[in-house]
This record gives C-alpha cells, structure tokens and sequence, in this order.
C-alpha cells in the first residue's frame, strides 16, 4: 500500500508540474495598443504615425463656387473670348474643388525635418475655344472632328471642358511639395519674395496686380535665418520659368492687329539659365510684420530670327523690390488688420503683374462713334526689335486691404490694387513712331494719340459669414479699369477666335465687374 499511494502521489505532482509549464507557455493578454496616439510638439491636429516617431496632420477644404460675368475663376474679363463680351463670353464660371495637404515631422539631432505637400482636385466650367456654328465647329475648349455623314455638322469626340481633361476627369493641381531641414526649404513653396499673404491682402480675387503672389508654389532651393525676437532672413534661388517670365518681346514682328489683341511682338524667351536670385528680412511681432524683398531675374532671348545665324542680343538682367506690411489689433475692432505692400520692378515685371493677374490686356466695349470700342496693353520683361539690344520695362504699384470683424460670425473687407507700366523710347518709337504719330500703330489713320504705356485700377469687397466653426460663405464684388493711352479711332482687321469682324473701333479706357459667390467648409 505505501508503495502504490507513493506511485499516486508522484503521478500527481508530476502532472501538476507539466500543467504548470503548459500554463507558462500559453500567451499573456497583450496591453492595449494605442494606435492613435496625439503628437503636442507641433500644435493642435497631428499624430504620431503607428510605429514611428513621424507626426502627421491631414488638412485641406471642399470649395463650391461660381463667378460670374467671368470665362475665369476668379478674374475679371481681360483678354482673349473673356474680354470679347460677346455670345463667346461666359455669364457664368462654376468650381467644385477638393484640397488635401499632408505635413509631417520628425524631431532628430538637427533640428525638425519636415514635409508639406498640398494639392488639389477641380471642376470648371468650360471656355469657349470653337469658330462660330457657320463652319460647323461649335465647341467649348477641347479637339473638334466633324461628323460628315450627313447634312448638319455635328461634334464627334469634342472635349466638353478643355481646361480640366473631360466630364469625368477634372483637373489635379500640385500647389505645394517641399522639404525642411536645418533651415532650408527645398522644394515647390510660396516665393520667399512674396508677402505672407501672397495675391490676398483681404480678398477672394484671384488678379490684383501691385505685387507678387506664387499662390501654387515656385521651385525653389532657400536659406533661412532665424535671428530670434521675430526677425528673419532668407537667401532663396527659385525656377523662373513657371511664373516669373513676362515675356521677351521682338517687336519687328508686331502688327497692329496682335496689339489690339495684347501682343506687340513675338514672344522670343530662350532657355533657361539662371534662377531668380530672391534676398528677404522680415520682422514678425505682435503688432503685426514688415517684410522687404529684392529679387534678381535674367532675361536670356533665344534668337532674332528661327535659326542661329540671325543672333541674339546679350541677356539682361531686371529685377524688383517690394515692401510690405499688417498691422494687428487696430482700434476698429478685434482682430482687424491692415495689410498693404508696394512694390518696383525693371525687367522683372511678374513681380508686380503677378502671373494670376496676367500682364496682357484685350478689352472690348460699347462706343458712340464707331463699331465698338477696345482697349489694350501689354507688360513684358523686356523688349527689343532685330540687332538691338534688349530695353527694360519699368513698373510700379501696390494693393491692399482692410478686414473688419463685425462679430464673430460675420467680417467685411475693403481691397484695392494699382499698377502702371512704363515702356523706354525704344518700344516707343518702334510702336508709336516720334512723338506718337508713326510706327507700327501711332501712323495708322484715325489714331489720334499712341502711347504703350498704361495703369490698372482695382476696387473690390468682400464680406463673409462664417455660421459654424470651419464653414464660410462669402461675396467677392470686383471692379478692375484699364486705362489705356491710345486715342481715336482704327480699322481693326477682326479675329475669327473672338469673332470680331473687321470694322472702325474707338480707342477707349475699359473696365470689368465680376461677382464670386463662395462656399468653403474647411477640416
């Protein structure tokens, strides 16, 4: 008996030992992952991405919008089917967008590393691109191929929206992709030139002139310095062929029919050679900033004529200067702002012209002496004739706006823009002849005074509810006048794109008034 309860006793603790190991090996319920965890270093918005210690924020914006007396959004009616005013021209622009921005850091022995993109997704409403129904090529903006087969013409595979690929497509749009590190921004940015508010002292409208505004970015490869108290400095290259060529212009190509039409001369812009050199100091305080720029740009024309042997004049360096300034917590109410720049350029126009706004000018309207009336302009970089040397165009101007909060929901802001540019006796003679009575315009009859030189004025408001947190509705009310110096009268040759006949126009001042209605939800 001793020996069998031995036996028995054994068996058991033996069991007992293996069901003990067999227990120690069974996994042990893992703690929770968090796999959304809040990153506080770089503000409100970001987390960690699982797994690393990279934080990201998500950000961007729905817009639906439409503008109207417009064929752009959102700019006034200037030039080409747009400034015709005629059954060409759109009553209505309409956008649907969607924004997404991605911005990631990472904190490491040198300082944060970060990433920004920003792109976005739109729908536009179509521009009109076709020659009239008589040649059986009615179209908005895309390749026309007419259907033979029978009596009628009809559009076979025409694109019912050029601009933005096909009805089902839209368009994508890349606004910003940068890295930073160690104080160096490389990537596509806004210009280190431009005022932080770029083209939007105050407003929603897409075209003030008086100074720069690369709302989508420039390549760029740039230096800042941190000075500490809010001062800072910045040494930038940026790529000068996206936005800042104006246009090298050989006038012994012009005709007075490609300058009623905002050309005076063939577009002769060569390769490209050197970026713009971009310098900026800038004081941020609480009171607001002041920031002062200087930019340097090369103008390198291809050739005078199509082939090497007809030469070229010697590049010819322009460049700009702008100052700019917000002042915060004024009087009028809380958070009210001021924000005003100004800004001079030689051979650098696209600084003051800013690409949105355009520097070409095609306008027609209503006269009581003639078929109708047109103004015109245009503002180049530089221009030249064949065997001359390349001369400047200088130009000055500024904007600004004041926004006023009525209460939390509701602010209003006042905006405005002005810009003149001067042509040299060279663009002067060639185009207006001595004393504006020869050359290739200032001769023709009926013309009674001829001057390229010209001024952009521009008047807006703006007022925005904002109902909710993150949703806003706004009205953008602009008006922009071209005051132009030509005078008379002049037997126009008319355009089959803008379906312009051939007749007696005035020689007039014009202007434009365009309406955006706007709704934004932001996230």
């Amino acid at each position: 008996m001793k020996l069998v309860k031995s036996l028995l006793l054994g068996s058991a603790a033996g069991l007992i030992a293996v069901g003990g190991a067999q227990a120690a090996d069974l996994p042990v319920k893992a703690k929770a992952v968090e796999y959304v965890k809040i990153c506080s270093l770089y503000g409100a918005g970001f987390y960690y991405i699982p797994g690393t210690d990279t934080c990201i924020k998500l950000g961007g914006y729905l817009r639906a919008e439409v503008a109207l007396n417009t064929n752009s959004d959102f700019s006034g009616q200037l030039t080409g089917n747009n400034g015709a005013r005629n059954r060409l021209t759109n009553y209505y622009t309409m956008r649907a967008r969607e924004d997404l921005n991605i911005d990631t850091r990472t904190a490491t022995e040198y300082g944060v590393v970060r990433t920004f993109f920003d792109g976005v997704f739109s729908w536009t409403t179509g521009n009109y691109a076709g020659t009239g129904s008589a040649t059986g090529a009615t179209a908005y903006s895309g390749t026309l191929a007419l259907n033979t087969s029978g009596a009628t013409p009809a559009l076979v595979g025409s694109s019912i929206n050029g601009t933005d690929g096909n009805t089902s497509g839209g368009s994508l749009g890349v606004y910003y992709a940068f890295i930073q590190f160690a104080g160096f921004t490389m990537g596509k940015a806004v210009s280190q030139f431009d005022a932080p508010w770029t083209n939007y002292p105050g407003n929603n409208f897409d075209s003030l002139v008086g100074g720069s505004g690369t709302v989508t970015g420039v390549n760029q490869f740039t230096y800042t310095a941190d000075f500490g108290q809010g001062v800072t400095a910045s040494f930038s290259a940026e790529d000068a062929t996206a936005y800042y060529q104006a246009g090298n212009l050989n006038m012994t190509g012009a005709s007075a029919t490609g300058m009623i039409g905002g050309a005076y001369g063939s577009n002769a812009i060569g390769g490209s050679r050197s970026p713009n050199l971009v310098g900026m100091v800038r004081v941020d305080q609480a009171w607001g900033l002041f920031q002062a720029s200087v930019a340097a740009h090369d103008n390198h024309v291809a050739y005078y004529g199509a082939t090497e042997p007809t030469g070229h004049p010697d590049d010819k360096w322009g460049w700009a200067v702008q100052l700019a300034l917000s002042i915060k917590n004024i009087p009028t109410g809380a958070g009210d702002v001021i924000n005003i720049q100004g800004v001079y350029t030689d051979g650098a126009s696209r600084y003051n012209f800013q690409n949105l706004a355009g520097g070409s000018y095609s306008m027609f309207g209503s006269s009581g002496v003639a078929y109708q009336s047109v103004g015109f302009a245009q503002a180049p970089d530089t221009v030249f004739v064949t065997g001359s040397s390349q001369e400047t165009v200088k130009t000055w101007g500024f904007r600004g706006a004041y926004t006023h909060n009525w209460d939390p929901y509701w602010n209003t802001a006042l905006y405005g823009a002005y810009a003149q540019a001067q042509f040299g006796s060279l663009a002067k003679t060639t185009l207006c002849g001595a004393g504006g009575a020869g050359g290739v315009f200032g001769g023709l009859a009926g013309v009674t005074g001829c001057n390229p030189d010209f001024a952009i004025g521009q008047v807006g408001v703006i007022t925005r509810w904002t109902p909710v947190k993150n949703l806003t509705f706004s009205a953008d009310l602009n008006w922009t006048h071209l005051d132009q110096k030509y005078s008379g009268t002049v037997a126009y040759a008319g355009s089959g794109t803008t379906a312009k006949p051939a007749a007696v126009y005035q020689l007039k001042d014009q202007d434009t008034i365009t309406l955006l209605l706007r709704a934004q939800r932001n996230w």
